[in-house]
């Protein structure tokens, strides 16, 4: 009852998002000038935001799969520094973590130091047997389990924008 009826917004929105003649929407328009005062608000220098392709998802979840921390960066940061930064970022949440247990692609000091830098916690790299064949990563399983967990909503897991406007 507080909003108008759901077929005038959407002819709002179908209008506002058509391009115009320099191939730009109103709606496009709006947003760039609301990122634009708002960083000049923040005092910082205007960017705008950058068209992105791919996306990552970083998650932290326990041994029973509840994810802790979730972090979504552009597909060009490597795993690595999404892992460091989504750590950085959900540091309060990760209070109590002993032990990170990563794959072989998160393997190197440099890794494990940030790693004990950022959250006081060890860093375990979890390998395979034999690199030949196809076998399930000990642990592994739980974070799989967990994406898929998401991909049962279609909001999670379809990425439906074309402009990561977080990112500066």
């Amino acid at each position: 009852k507080d909003f108008p009826n759901w077929e005038l917004v959407y002819y709002y929105f179908t209008v506002w998002k058509k391009p115009k003649e320099n191939g730009e929407s109103l709606l496009e328009k709006i947003l760039k000038k609301l990122v634009q005062k708002i960083r000049i608000w923040q005092q910082k220098k205007v960017m705008m935001p950058e068209k992105i392709l791919e996306i990552k998802r970083h998650i932290a979840v326990d041994s029973q799969g509840l994810p802790h921390a979730i972090s979504v960066t552009t597909a060009d940061i490597t795993d690595r520094n999404g892992a460091i930064e989504l750590l950085k970022i959900n540091k309060n949440n990760l209070t109590d973590v002993k032990n990170v247990m990563a794959d072989f692609g998160y393997s190197g000091k440099n890794f494990a130091n940030e790693v004990h830098k950022t959250i006081g916690s060890k860093a375990e790299i979890i390998t395979r047997n034999n690199v030949h064949k196809f076998s399930v990563i000990p642990k592994r399983w739980v974070v799989e389990r967990t994406f898929v967990w998401f991909e049962k909503f279609r909001r999670l897991w379809k990425n439906c924008e074309r402009l990561l406007l977080y990112r500066f």
